[in-house]
Order: structure tokens, then sequence, then C-alpha cells
């Protein structure tokens, strides 16, 4: 469903940085889903502009890992779980496609949460009723791909640029502060609770399955068949991930900044429904009109680009492909649960980040260790201070990982 035959184009279409934007759109919209609204808000309700390193940081990391992926489709025209069947044992494919799925299923926990938390702020329909609206539309955006890749992208950046529109409204009656912006920058912490929020953080912004899944958008894309073609394709590519993660990370900034100037300082504010009300009572009605809206739409769109990537996940680790329909109950099932037995939907939103963080490093490790082969990426092969940088993050996130894991068992 994903994939589709290379097309053979002129090469003049393929020349500059425009034929091929949209698919960093398609994976932006997993860097500003409903898990990211948890963790900002709560990371800029209780610690202000502590954490604005944090973003920063991590949409960098994205920015690096993102245009990798990319990279990777276009050298080899196979996405990254096809890479790991190709030249990994199939113990450690087997093993890497068990975690990629509980990736999967923590990441359409938080989008089915955040569709059902919003229609509930909108609409007051109960969770259950919400989280399955949020399914439905989720795979009737799924159904545009059937009409080639142009009219999800579209649909898609549509849904990016509500998201957007709410942000930048809500920030406006909110104010900035510049300075306390600037402080936030510096990297620092605030004891055990802060670690675990930035974690989460992390974990929300550098998404796993976007990894999968920006490499599988690339690979069969246009035709690659001379050099000049993949140097124009990767350059194109190149400003499409600077473009679309430029844009989720000032999303992303913007929502820590609201929440930090608009949240802080009052009664604690630690659940989106609280947040809600605290952005109509302190900011008007209109802001949180907005708010609810931009948490649907990251809902409905994130939703849809989870699914996509289970499908990349379970044809390129497995070589099997289920029915879309089947595909999107395997992973959405979990959620339903949540939401039926009435788990506190923030908390289940923040904890489904952390998990999303640790499968990062089984996504990363792989994609750094093909991009460094010359004999796998030909001329596009990552230079020596790529494969460094990249290694570093790499190991900044699984370092991360540990001491979180020691600060929760003790």
């Amino acid at each position: 469903m994903f994939q589709e035959r290379s097309r053979t184009i002129p090469r003049a279409l393929v020349k500059g940085p425009l034929p091929l934007l949209g698919p960093a759109f398609v994976t932006a919209i997993a860097y500003v889903d409903p898990g990211n609204f948890a963790t900002n808000l709560t990371a800029g309700s209780t610690y202000g502009y502590l954490l604005v390193w944090v973003v920063v940081v991590s949409n960098l990391m994205a920015m690096l890992i993102q245009y990798l992926s990319a990279k990777v489709g276009i050298a080899t025209g196979l996405s990254l779980p096809a890479l790991c069947r190709e030249h990994f044992p199939r113990p450690v494919t087997r093993g890497l496609w068990v975690q990629a799925e509980a990736v999967a299923i923590a990441t359409d926990l938080a989008e089915v949460v955040g569709g059902a938390l919003a229609l509930k702020l909108l609409f007051g329909l109960p969770l259950l009723v919400g989280g399955t609206i949020t399914a439905a539309v989720a795979f009737a955006l799924l159904v545009l791909q059937t009409k080639g890749h142009r009219p999800f992208e579209v649909a898609i950046t549509g849904l990016l640029a509500v998201i957007l529109i709410g942000f930048l409204y809500d920030v406006a009656r909110s104010g900035l502060e510049p300075l306390a912006i600037a402080s936030g920058t510096v990297p620092r912490l605030d004891g055990p609770d802060s670690l675990l929020l930035a974690t989460g953080m992390l974990g929300a912004t550098v998404m796993p399955h976007a990894i999968y899944l920006h490499s599988a958008l690339t690979s069969r894309r246009y035709a690659r068949r001379t050099e000049p073609q993949r140097r124009a394709l990767l350059s194109s590519q190149r400003a499409d991930v600077v473009t679309a993660m430029t844009i989720a990370g000032v999303m992303n900034l913007l929502l820590l900044v609201v929440a930090a100037a608009a949240l802080r300082g009052g009664a604690p504010v630690d659940t989106i429904e609280g947040a809600h009300a605290a952005f109509g009572a302190s900011l008007g009605s209109g802001a949180a009109l907005l708010f609810a809206l931009a948490l649907l739409a990251s809902g409905f769109a994130a939703s849809s680009v989870g699914t996509l990537a289970g499908q990349v996940v379970m044809e390129g680790f497995l070589r099997r492909h289920l029915p879309l329909v089947l595909r999107r109950l395997v992973t959405l099932a979990p959620a339903l649960v949540v939401l039926a037995i009435g788990v506190d939907p923030t908390r289940a939103l923040v904890v489904s980040q952390v998990v999303l963080s640790f499968g990062i490093p089984f996504a990363l490790v792989p994609l750094v260790l093909f991009t460094r082969r010359a004999d796998l990426m030909g001329t596009l092969v990552n230079r020596r201070l790529t494969t460094l940088v990249a290694s570093a993050v790499a190991a900044v996130i699984i370092a991360l990982n540990l001491v979180l894991l020691q600060q929760t068992l003790l």
C-alpha cells in the first residue's frame, strides 16, 4: 500500500529542492502527535522554560535522523526494516520486529487517546467513543493512499497547518518572554522527575516509527538510475527534512512556551483537560477551542501515519502484509482497552512517550550502521563526521534511557 513503482521522469524534473517535498511532512506529524501535547504541557506548566533545551536538542537530532532515513531509502531502494531483514540474522530481525510492534502499540495509544480527549473537550463524547471515531477517521485518511502519495501528503500537511494555527494563536494571546526562553536553552535538570519528563519529551520528539516510515516513503518514489538523479533526490529530500522538521520543532517549542506562560504559577496543571480549562480561563474561549482543534488534528493525522508505519514494519521485517483493517486493529485494541478501563489519559500519554524513547536505539543503531556502509550506499555513504555525530546521538539516547531505567527501578 505504501509502496509505489518507481516512475521514470525526466532528469530536469528531479533537479532542485522541490520535487520530493512531501515525505518529511508526513513523518513530521509524528513529531507533533498528542504525546507531545502531554509532555510539553507538563514540562511548561511544571518547570517553566527549564526544558526548552530538550525541545531544541531533540529537534536537531530529529533532523539528522530523518535525513539519514530518507537517504538510506534513496540509496538502496529498501526501507530500514527490509534492510535489517536482508543483513541481520533471523533471530535479530525477529527481535527487532517484536520491539517495533510494541512501539507501534505505544504510538497508537498516544494518538487515539489524544483524539479521544479532543473529542471529549469539543463535544463531550465519552473517551471510548472518541477513540473509536479517531481510529475511523485515521482509516479514512489512509484510503487516500490508494489515489497516490500526493493526496495523502496534502491531507496530512493540511492537518499540520491546523495545529500550527492553533499554537500561534495561543502564543499570541499568552505573550512571549524572549529572555526566559533563551535561558531555557542552557542544558540543565531539576531532579529525577525532570529527567523522566525530559526522556519522555525525547521519546515524543524522536519517533522510532517515523524513522522506519521515512525510509519506505523515499525508497520507491522516483527513478534513481543515474548518479545525477540520486544527487538531485538527496538534495530535494534534505530541503524537505529541514523545512518539515523546523516547522515541527517550532510547534513543539510554541506548546511548551504557552504552557510556561499561561499555566505556571497557578494551580498545578498535569492533565490535558486541566490545560484546556486553564487556557480558557486565562487566554479566553477562542484559545481553548483552537487548542482542542489542534489536539484533534494531531490525533487524526498521527494515527493514520502510525498505521502506515506499522505496515512498513511488518512488511519489512517479515515480508508479510496484513489487510489494512486488521493491521489497524492490532495496534488499536490496547488503546481502546486503556480508554475502556478508565486509565488517566494524560498519564497514559506521558508513559507511552517513555516507551517510545526505549525503542529509538533499535531503529537508530541499524540506521547508522547501514548509512556508513559504502557497499550499500554507494556515493551517498555517510561522511565520517556524519557517522560520528549520528553515533554520538545514539549514545546520548541510550545513556538517557539507562539512567531513566535506574531511576525508575530504584
